[in-house]
């Protein structure tokens, strides 16, 4: 007997329990929403937010598609293309719609939404309390990721994707043929679209693990769904470049080890993801629950992804919750949706179940009242860390001109405002065949004859650096005077 049939046997009353469970959901989402509309500018700290945006506008304003970098001198003219246009596009538009306020509004929108879906998905096993506080566990862990880029487009993706793949599996039915659909949303909005085809495949293991052999017209169509994930996710601009183009970043990127988002898990700095990581650990050694090979499979690729680059915080934290909730829930009756349903309801879940469009229409009018007062009431702006505002200021009032050699933090805002750029964050095409390696150097200790040859190499007509650029004794070595300074940025001319 499937689990919705036994929840219909065992209770009367399961429309009330869906809406409890959509109010749970919903009240999840906007609380979340407002923590992160109350620390509103966290969400810009990242440099690449202006050139994301910047993309965006461009596309919008001239309707082609780039294949060649527009944007920095060093190299300009060469092979690049906006694999992630989508994204861009949509940050683009809230940024038309309501500046920076609009951009922020898109992205916790879009988490708040990854929230309810994780929610929703978790809570159809588990006891909603529980799944609720899971999410809110989640949502914190993966917070680092917050930012205005288009990876945030894919967090709900992903979520639905795994939900509803493994689900499948478990029912021993055929993948739906509509989640093609998301493959081509994700292939558009992101470069990890090609994790589609990984998790498709471990649900498919998942099917192969409980069915064996036994069933080949059901594992033909999964096969050939799996076939199709990498035919459909050609549905893009770009084609099959959009495909090659995630292979530079995963082999031979010089840049890898030298971006803080790719580099390994380090327990010193991740401690909140460590300790949930061994608590995690713990439960699983004092408890009885088994999942398979197949989905510990998927766990172990879920930490071998995140302990190896840092920006995949989101593959072990929100994917192997729904992934083995099931288990849990079947293991551990006492923590399952089933039992929930025939327990007595309390007095919350009461009120809920009878309020519910009230309650709804409440959230609602307090959503839309706090997106109102997050675009009216302040201005959120980029980090000063990488807006360099003072200094561009400064630049356009006394008009310099040549080529700029900047810090790698101050590429995207440069970007922004129309200043081609020494190096910037789109290092998962450009500067590579030791570009970076030698930026990298000239802030060494004996970087100082390096960045004397990039200086002349380059024609560099000024230097836009952040304050704790560790080139800047090199500057004042060479000759080069200080003609302006603040609190995060320092620009520097050569001298007469």
């Amino acid at each position: 007997m499937s689990q919705a049939a036994a929840i219909a046997t065992a209770t009367p009353s399961l429309g009330d329990a869906q809406r409890i469970r959509l109010i749970f959901c919903l009240l999840c989402a906007c609380i979340v929403a407002c923590v992160l509309s109350a620390l509103a500018s966290a969400i810009l700290q990242d440099p690449d937010n202006w050139w994301q945006v910047k993309v965006g506008l461009d596309f919008l304003e001239r309707g082609t598609f780039p294949l060649v970098d527009p944007y920095s001198y060093t190299f300009g003219g060469q092979p690049w293309i906006a694999k992630e246009w989508l994204g861009q596009v949509f940050l683009a538009l809230a940024y038309r719609a309501g500046g920076w306020n609009g951009v922020v509004a898109l992205i916790i929108a879009t988490v708040g939404l990854t929230v309810f879906l994780m929610g929703w998905f978790l809570s159809a096993w588990l006891k909603p309390i529980l799944a609720i506080g899971l999410t809110f566990v989640m949502a914190f862990l993966i917070a680092p990721i917050y930012t205005a880029r288009p990876h945030v487009f894919t967090l709900p993706i992903i979520v639905a994707w795994t939900a509803m793949l493994f689900g499948a599996a478990r029912e021993e039915r055929a993948p739906p043929l509509w989640l093609l659909i998301l493959v081509v949303l994700w292939a558009n909005l992101h470069a990890t679209f090609t994790l589609s085809f990984v998790i498709a495949a471990f649900a498919g293991l998942g099917l192969l693990a409980r069915s064996g052999l036994s069933k080949p017209v059901l594992l033909a169509k999964w096969v050939a769904f799996g076939l199709l994930c990498p035919v459909v996710s050609l549905m893009h601009p770009y084609g099959v470049k959009a495909i090659l183009a995630t292979f530079t970043v995963a082999y031979g990127n010089e840049a890898v080890p030298l971006i803080l988002e790719w580099r390994p898990f380090n327990a010193q700095e991740q401690i909140f993801e460590e300790a949930v990581m061994l608590l995690a650990l713990f439960g699983l050694l004092v408890s009885r629950l088994r999942i398979g090979w197949a989905k510990a499979l998927f766990v172990v690729f879920a930490l071998h992804v995140y302990l190896t680059h840092l920006r995949f915080v989101y593959l072990p934290f929100l994917l192997i919750p729904l992934v083995i909730a099931v288990e849990v829930a079947q293991q551990y009756p006492s923590l399952s949706t089933t039992t929930w349903l025939v327990e007595k309801r309390d007095g919350l879940e009461k009120f809920f179940a009878n309020r519910f469009y009230a309650v709804s229409g409440t959230m609602a009018v307090l959503l839309v009242a706090a997106a109102a007062i997050l675009g009216n009431a302040y201005q959120v702006a980029p980090s000063p860390k990488t807006s360099a505002s003072g200094a561009l200021a400064f630049a356009g009032e006394h008009h310099l001109s040549g080529n700029v050699l900047n810090s790698y933090n101050f590429g995207g805002t440069l970007i922004f405002h129309g200043i081609k750029t020494y190096i910037d964050g789109r290092t998962d095409q450009l500067f590579l065949g030791g570009f970076t390696k030698t930026d990298d150097a000239t802030g060494r200790s004996d970087g100082k004859p390096l960045l004397e040859a990039q200086l002349k190499k380059y024609a560099i007509g000024w230097a836009l650096l952040t304050a704790d650029d560790t080139r800047i004794p090199f500057f004042a070595e060479l000759g080069w005077k200080r003609a302006y300074a603040d609190d995060y940025a320092v620009i520097y001319l050569p001298g007469t």
